[in-house]
C-alpha cells in the first residue's frame, strides 16, 4: 500500500495517545503512518481535541508556508562533489536534490549505478533513496550522466513509438 501524507482530520478519523511531552495521532486510514507530534509539558492539560487543532494549525501553516510558492530544487555542478558519506548511517547521501549518474551492470548482471566516481550497488542506491523517503521522485532517462537536462513532453505514447527523440 502507497504511503500517504498526515493530512487536516477530524477526532473520528484519529486515535490520540501520549507518549512523554508527545502526542501519537494515529489515523483510520492504514496507508498513513502515526504521527509523534510534540507538545511541550502541557501536554496532560490538553484534551485530544486541543491536541488535534494544534496539530491541524501544524498542517495549515505548513501549506501557508508553500503556497504560490514554486519549489526549487539544486543541483550539485559539474566537478563537485553530489554525494556525501554519512558515517552514522553507513551510506551515501545525496548533497543535492537532483542526481546525475550513469546507469550499467556488473559481471555477474546486477545494476551498478554511477555517480562522480562511486559505483554503487541496488542496495547501496537504495539506501541513498531512503534519505527522502516520503518523497515523490521523476527519473527522465538522458544519454549519460553529462546530459543537460532534456525538454520533457507530457503525453501518452501511441503502440511502438519511442520514448526518446532527437529534435
Amino acid at each position: 500500500m502507497r504511503p500517504r501524507r498526515p493530512y487536516i482530520t477530524t477526532l473520528a478519523d484519529v486515535t490520540i495517545s501520549r507518549s512523554g511531552e508527545s502526542a501519537v495521532i494515529t489515523y483510520g486510514d492504514p496507508a498513513v503512518r502515526p504521527v509523534v507530534f510534540a507538545i511541550g509539558p502541557d501536554i496532560d492539560r490538553c484534551s485530544d481535541a486541543e491536541i488535534l487543532a494544534r496539530f491541524n494549525d501544524s498542517l495549515y501553516a505548513a501549506r501557508a508556508k508553500t503556497e504560490g510558492r514554486q519549489h526549487v530544487v539544486v543541483e550539485i555542478p559539474r566537478g563537485h562533489q553530489q554525494l556525501d558519506y554519512f558515517a552514522p548511517a553507513g551510506q551515501w547521501v545525496p548533497r543535492g536534490a537532483v542526481l546525475r549518474c550513469l546507469i550499467d551492470d556488473s559481471a555477474e548482471g546486477e545494476p551498478v549505478i554511477h555517480i562522480d566516481d562511486h559505483e554503487l550497488s541496488l542496495r547501496e542506491f537504495g539506501g541513498l533513496l531512503r534519505t527522502y523517503a516520503g518523497w515523490g521522485m521523476r527519473i527522465v532517462f538522458v544519454e549519460d550522466d553529462d546530459a543537460d537536462p532534456p525538454l520533457v513532453e507530457i503525453r501518452d505514447l501511441e503502440n511502438g513509438e519511442a520514448a526518446h527523440d532527437w529534435r
